[in-house]
């Protein structure tokens, strides 16, 4: 392949209030390189060629030979299939050696035998190599000022409410009051935490082990370290303002999930995670909103607004029902194929959230999220007072979507309904009104749209447009 020239600015567009920091680190940029590039005069440059030699499927009409054939049986199958295979083999109890083929034999990454593959055409072994070593810079810096994500100070639960419940921000001073910024850091967390087991997606792995996965992998999605049970297990205290390792930024205000008691769902992860690594596009469970603070490191944030009015982001298919939802396997692959296009749909909002800084994400915007550099955070979901509506619509009208919940919670809907009926009797009368306001409407819009359908033109003729010109086609 080709080279890949790469050139960026000399400072990134932050858009940002008086309140928050407008410097810039002077090694930033430096630290979004991906690995393997080398700085020239015009910028970033690469020559993407595979290690091994694997090509594109395409090259191979071209190619004189194709070592294909000596797979035997196999070659029958189709790539996608083999690597699922292979990928298949379980691995438990094991020390990280830089590669996941070492790791399976035991032993170190160079020790292993390096096996040209000059004939071999493959887009499911080459597509991955192109998605880890493209560079993340062309993708998030040069923001356009219309989709660039408000950077404040702080807010009032009050300024909250009343004017950003429904609009992501980033907020640069609640989280540098926490003790956890000042205080962790990945080496602290390895050397107070290295026994302790997290999730990281769909393993469970000693923090020491995910840390020597984390320094040293080629992976095109890096593992991400998400565990909701973080607290617990490593002995943390979340209080109120001003109490505790860290506490919810207060303008967000009562979480009424909160009423759930030690039934509510999952809230609050521990997020770790390598650069490159992080999460595609989704809506967070049950109607929440959330935040996320960055306590090291540098993320990226892509978000679309959940109103049907507005298209699902390109790349991202979604059921009817909106429980099943279809993109590209790895975020590297959707910026390489979507990402331009993502920039001019209506709607889009982007920004980078930098260490001590919180993102605000609102009940049901899409988003996608990718780390810039090696980075720790903390995230939370909540339900605040104008959202009520939409998580009781969830719990009551996708129950088979409802998610996060133990297994003695039988209905949610029912559960939540009775101790906020209990504790805030107002906000539930008021919230289920709504609900049948919104119920009837779409009703009758419903009802107007058939009718619509159904009518006929005049002296019998079909179904016309009617734009008002007189010579518009009938339509059968």
């Amino acid at each position: 392949m080709g080279s890949l020239a790469v050139t960026y600015e000399d400072s990134m567009p932050f858009h940002h209030s008086d309140t928050a920091r407008s410097d810039v680190p002077t090694s930033f940029e430096a630290d979004l390189i991906p690995d393997g590039f080398e700085g020239s005069e015009s910028g970033l440059t690469t020559v993407s060629v595979h290690p091994l030699g694997v090509k594109p499927l395409g090259n191979a009409y071209m190619a004189h030979g194709n070592i294909r054939t000596n797979a035997g049986l196999l070659a029958i199958l189709p790539d996608e299939l083999i690597t699922q295979i292979m990928e298949s083999s379980q691995l438990k109890q094991f020390q990280w050696h830089g590669s996941w083929l070492s790791t399976y034999l035991g032993v170190r990454k160079e020790r292993l035998s390096q096996i040209q593959c000059d004939n071999l055409f493959s887009d499911a072994l080459h597509r991955p190599f192109l998605c880890t070593h493209s560079p993340l810079l062309p993708h998030v810096l040069n923001i356009p000022e219309a989709n660039t994500i408000t950077r404040l100070g702080d807010l009032t639960s009050a300024e909250f409410a009343a004017h950003w419940a429904d609009r992501p921000f980033i907020l640069t001073d609640p989280a540098r009051q926490w003790p956890a910024f000042h205080q962790w850091s990945l080496s602290f967390l390895r050397e107070h935490y290295g026994d302790v087991v997290f999730r990281a997606e769909a393993v469970d792995w000693p923090y020491s082990t995910y840390s020597d996965y984390m320094s040293n992998n080629q992976d095109e999605s890096p593992l991400y370290l998400f565990d909701h049970s973080f607290v617990e297990k490593m002995g943390l205290k979340v209080g109120d303002v001003g109490k505790g390792h860290y506490w919810p930024p207060a303008c967000f205000g009562e979480d009424l999930f909160d009423v759930f008691g030690d039934q509510r769902p999952d809230r609050r992860w521990l997020i770790v995670g390598d650069a490159r690594s992080g999460s595609s596009f989704h809506k967070d469970p049950n109607a929440t909103s959330a935040w996320n603070a960055v306590l090291r490191g540098s993320k990226y944030w892509i978000m679309f607004p959940s109103d049907l009015s507005y298209p699902a982001p390109p790349g991202v298919y979604v059921s009817e029902d909106q429980s099943e939802v279809t993109s590209p396997l790895s975020i590297a692959e959707w910026l390489l194929s979507f990402h331009t296009e993502a920039r001019r749909t209506r709607g889009c909002k982007e920004g980078i959230c930098r260490e001590g800084e919180v993102l605000h994400v609102p009940s049901g915007w899409w988003h996608l999220v990718v780390n810039l550099s090696p980075s720790i955070a903390i995230t939370q979901n909540f339900v605040p007072r104008t959202h009520l509506v939409n998580a009781l619509a969830f719990l009551k009208d996708k129950p088979d979507q409802v998610s996060g919940f133990k297994a003695d919670v039988k209905d949610p809907y029912h559960l939540f309904t009775t101790r906020l009926n209990g504790k805030h009797p107002r906000y539930l009368q008021e919230s289920l009104a709504e609900m049948s306001k919104l119920q009837m409407g779409r009703k009758r819009k419903w009802e107007e749209l058939v009718q619509a359908t159904e009518a006929k033109g005049p002296e019998g003729n079909e179904f016309s447009f009617g734009f008002g010109d007189g010579d518009d086609e009938n339509v059968p």
